[in-house]
């Protein structure tokens, strides 16, 4: 069974057009988690455009709280300050991503090969600080050999190229088979698979159908655009049933 990962920097970013408390990220997450999410996931970027640092403490202690089975995953890219903010907060899972600081949203994963000294440095820290790594990953299973290297316990497929083909059935089976024989090179070598960027309701059964050994999908801009229409709890369930759950 996929679990489902509520990313809530959308929420974040509606909230932060105004300097008001509303909509609350952590009243939002609790009725997510409410409604079977299995996990929240934040990227708190330098510039705080979304999720704030002061959000990280409040939602950790959501789940460590009222939802202690489920998990808090925190994404970003590696920075110092990034690292001891995670080391601070103590997530689950930690998942790294190859931005630039003013990156609009994470479009690539990490050329393994070139940073492998650093990212099994990195990995080698979180991993002794007791949090889950996963790498955020292009589709490519030549590259899965190298990040198995860094000593990660996952890999997040890039997903972004199998969403923008929401409206070309072809190209979208085409990227979702890259998609599944990356994930097969990663479960060859051991390794864990999460998946995230551009999922919705629609796309999810066929990419849970083609890897049906996904651990996990981190999903906030499809997810927040249907709970405008759907409310928050019932999206979360749509989503839940796409990604295979009973509900």
């Amino acid at each position: 069974m996929t679990d489902l990962s509520v990313n809530l920097n959308a929420v974040a970013l509606l909230r932060n057009r105004r300097d008001l408390p509303w909509p609350s990220v952590t009243g939002l997450g609790r009725i997510a988690l409410e409604a079977g999410a299995s996990g929240l996931t934040v990227h708190p970027r330098p510039d705080e455009r979304h999720t704030r640092r002061s959000d990280l403490p409040e939602l950790k202690a959501l789940i460590r709280s009222e939802f202690p089975d489920r998990e808090f995953n925190i994404e970003g890219y590696p920075s110092g300050d990034f690292l001891d903010l995670v080391e601070e907060i103590a997530p689950h899972q930690v998942t790294l991503v190859p931005d630039e600081p003013g990156q609009a949203t994470s479009d690539h994963g990490w050329d393994f090969v070139a940073h492998a000294d650093r990212l099994t440095s990195i990995v080698t820290r979180l991993k002794e600080a007791g949090a889950r790594v996963s790498l955020f990953s292009d589709p490519e299973p030549a590259g899965i050999e190298a990040a198995h290297a860094t000593g990660t316990d996952r890999i997040e497929l890039y997903t972004g190229p199998y969403g923008a083909a929401w409206d070309d059935a072809g190209a979208a089976a085409r990227e979702v088979e890259k998609l599944g024989e990356t994930a097969d090179a990663a479960f060859a070598l051991g390794l864990g698979v999460n998946a995230g960027h551009d999922l919705t309701v629609a796309n999810l059964p066929a990419l849970v159908a083609r890897i049906p050994e996904l651990a996990e999908v981190s999903i906030g801009h499809g997810l927040t655009a249907d709970a405008l229409t759907y409310g928050m709890a019932e999206t979360v369930r749509r989503f839940r049933r796409a990604c295979g759950q009973r509900v």
